[in-house]
């Protein structure tokens, strides 16, 4: 009896402390990782009341140590039963005591497994990228599906889908059976993305389970921004906010980048490739520092290692390249535009390095190249002989006294040729009409505009247009003294058209305008 009652007892310190050692931990500590981990949750009829605690628990010590929010990691739950049911989404836990309290109430639904169902939900309500409700754009989803393993359905073609939008799928299963579905549906690599465990011995995995989601939501934020010629600013994710340590910084040049010169003292690093380095410190509240020293042109690595005895973190590394010293032109713009030139102008940001400025100008899409050299001095040139109506693409380069260059291209447009009427006649017909002829055939020409206008008090006035076919017309009815102008059109505008007033006599006669 007393066997019995002393075995009873170790079960019952032994199952409760297994996975629920942490906690007593502190409000989040992991500050390394930013995105969205739905898990499914087998809570179905052939999962039992005591393996689905079990589950909870195992859930309960996995995320304690993550940090929760907006900008950090948020947890859904959705439960497998015949009515699948979303128990919580990424939206509604901002504390890791709101989160345990609600795996802790979290009731099994039972009945069948109806996973399909489950997976449909998944994928167009909790884990699509949206607004409202749904994963925030940009960032990892994760699916950790923890199952039985029995009787899951045709899961196959639903978690396919979820991986092909971008989904990372974790599996665990209590179970032995359908070890080649649950190998099809995990995401790649499948040994660091499925276990197989006992329910009593889920906290084997835990680690390891942990792990692989980190490794998937990790913010691997170390960006490189306001890189000059001889510096940049490193900025990254403060991992180590709350926490006891340091940032150590190493930059230096690649091995055929030359040599980075200042910080604390010269060194051989292995992360950058066995060249000079610099290296820095900085506190664990900081987030970015300015590197300085840099050389012009020069392509730079930098690693930057979180250094804790409470935590390991991983080492981020990033390569950029510093600016030339000499800098393009400060603008390109197009002026006085005609049918046949342009007058392009530039600025330059070096004046005084510049030895001359070199123009190519070409049609697009295919035509002939020129070119054009001027002097330092100059700030504009007028390019001619260019074809009507059509589209250049010109690039202005400044040449400096390096023998490099810099340059900037721009889009001008010609104008379209508008040819002016140069024949105008007027025929008396009789005392109220007139037979209206002229000469007209240009290139683009899109028609006629006739117009005339009485000049008694009453204004009397009357336009139409006309074909380009068209050279005459007969005018009837008109008012004394009528003023007649007929002028030519384009795809663009108009062009000058010539005007004659009216004459009426009782014998016909011709005149008009001639060029």
């Amino acid at each position: 009896m007393e066997s019995h009652l002393l075995l009873t007892w170790m079960l019952m310190c032994l199952l409760p402390n297994t996975l629920n050692a942490q906690a007593g931990a502190p409000e989040g500590v992991l500050n390394c990782c930013e995105g969205d981990v739905l898990f499914l949750l087998d809570s179905s009829g052939s999962v039992s009341s005591y393996e689905h605690s079990r589950m909870l628990d195992f859930l309960s010590g996995l995320l304690l140590p993550f940090s929760l929010g907006e900008d950090q990691v948020r947890i859904g739950l959705l439960q497998v039963g015949t009515q699948p049911r979303l128990e919580f989404g990424f939206d509604t836990f901002r504390t890791q005591s709101g989160l345990q309290g609600a795996l802790r109430g979290t009731k099994p639904l039972r009945g069948d497994t109806n996973t399909v169902e489950a997976l449909k939900i998944a994928k167009d309500q909790v884990l699509r990228p949206g607004p409202v409700d749904g994963a925030r754009p940009g960032l990892p989803r994760v699916l950790v599906w923890l199952t039985d393993g029995v009787k899951p359905g045709d899961v196959i073609g639903p978690m396919t889908e979820l991986r092909e939008e971008g989904v990372a799928v974790l599996v665990v299963s209590t179970g032995h059976g359908n070890y080649q579905v649950l190998r099809q549906v995990a995401s790649p690599p499948v040994e660091n993305h499925l276990y197989f465990v006992d329910i009593d011995d889920m906290s084997i995995i835990l680690e390891d389970l942990r792990d692989a989601i980190i490794e998937i939501i990790r913010a691997e934020r170390i960006n490189v921004r306001d890189v000059s010629s001889n510096a940049a600013t490193l900025q990254w994710r403060p991992v180590l906010s709350g926490l006891a340590g340091y940032y150590e910084i190493r930059f230096g040049p690649l091995p055929s980048g030359g040599t980075g010169t200042g910080g604390s003292g010269p060194g051989t690093s292995p992360s950058t490739g066995g060249s000079h380095y610099q290296r820095l410190v900085q506190s664990s509240d900081s987030d970015s520092v300015r590197l300085t020293g840099l050389k012009p042109d020069t392509t730079y690595t930098a690693t930057l290692t979180p250094e804790s005895n409470e935590q390991a973190f991983n080492t981020l590394s990033v390569t950029f390249t510093t600016q030339s010293e000499i800098q393009s032109l400060a603008m390109v713009t197009v002026s006085e535009s005609g049918p046949t030139s342009v007058r392009v102008s530039w600025g330059s940001l070096q004046p005084e390095a510049v030895t001359s400025y070199f123009i190519e100008y070409s049609a697009l899409p295919t035509g002939k190249l020129h070119t054009v050299t001027v002097d330092k001095r100059q700030n504009s040139t007028l390019l001619k002989n260019l074809q009507p109506d059509s589209t250049y693409l010109v690039t202005v380069s400044a040449r400096h006294s390096s023998g490099k260059e810099k340059a900037m291209s721009v889009k001008a447009c010609t104008q379209e040729e508008t040819p002016a009427l140069t024949d105008l006649q007027l025929t008396t017909v009789d005392s109220h009409s007139l037979q209206v002829d002229w000469k007209g055939s240009f290139d683009g020409l899109r028609g006629y505009w006739l117009t005339w206008e009485g000049q008694q008090r009453v204004a009397q006035r009357s336009s139409f247009y006309l074909p380009p076919n068209s050279l005459s017309t007969r005018l009837t009815n008109l008012p004394p003294s009528a003023r007649v102008c007929v002028s030519p059109i384009y795809k663009t505008a108009r062009g000058e058209g010539l005007c004659c007033m009216a004459k009426f006599a009782s014998d016909a006669s011709t005149y008009g305008y001639r060029s």
